[in-house]
């Protein structure tokens, strides 16, 4: 099994604090910058940062979806780790200042992706699929924080 990666970034014109902030929000914020790949959205503890556990449906293709049930931690200041307890996927969330009233808001997720071909086809296409979801996602956070 060889490990996937998938990373997207954009510059938010917002501080880094409001982005973050935004972003650890499971309870209010998160749910409504999710794009239409996800469904089932249920926050089952918590719902601000650390401690939170999530439960979401992400569909990545017409044929693949992926039942996802995560737990939140914050291991270090503008940083938040979903960690999937349903697979070996982990989504790491950095938010840091880009200057003045700007912040770069970075998703990466790994997972360890099937051997073989299905394996070679998931590492070429899946990190690709995933970009264009986040790409959405960080789009629809930066719209909402904006000012």
């Amino acid at each position: 099994m060889a490990q996937v990666e998938a990373t997207t970034e954009r510059i938010i014109a917002a501080d880094a604090e409001a982005v973050f902030d935004a972003l650890a929000d499971y309870k209010d914020v998160r749910g409504k910058v999710l794009p239409a790949h996800y469904s089932e959205y249920e926050v089952r503890e918590g719902g601000d940062g650390e401690g939170t556990l999530v439960h979401w449906k992400l569909q990545a293709t017409s044929k693949r979806v992926r039942d996802c049930l995560l737990e939140v931690s914050e291991p270090t200041e503008g940083q938040l780790v979903e960690k999937d307890r349903n697979s070996s996927m982990v989504t790491t969330w950095t938010v840091v200042p880009a200057g003045e009233g700007t912040s770069k808001a970075v998703v990466a997720t790994v997972w360890n992706g099937a051997g073989g071909i299905g394996g070679f086809f998931e590492k070429t296409f899946a990190p690709k699929g995933l970009a264009r979801i986040y790409d959405e996602l960080l789009a629809n956070l930066a719209a909402e924080v904006e000012n």
